[in-house]
């Protein structure tokens, strides 16, 4: 949909040095970490703005670090690819 309202704004709560270090964090796994290329690939394909783009990676990495932890089993590269259809 479109909004009247005019461009979207990423929200600023939260701990800042948190937030900057996934911010670096999510640069440098968009260019290693397939997965993340992918998402932030498709998402500025789509026409999104890279920096939305790079907040979506930064949530990916997010929930990739909780898995590991939730599940306690080590990262599998090949289970964080996303399915192709």
């Amino acid at each position: 949909g479109s909004s009247v309202k005019g461009k979207g704004h990423i929200c600023k709560l939260g701990n800042s040095r948190i937030r900057q270090l996934l911010y670096m964090a999510s640069m440098q796994a968009k260019k290693t970490n397939p997965a993340c290329a992918a998402l932030y690939d498709r998402l500025v394909g789509a026409g999104k703005p890279k920096l939305v783009a790079l907040i979506a990676v930064a949530h990916k990495l997010v929930r990739q670090c909780f898995a590991v932890a939730r599940s306690g089993v080590n990262f599998d590269q090949k289970l964080a690819l996303p399915l192709v259809s």
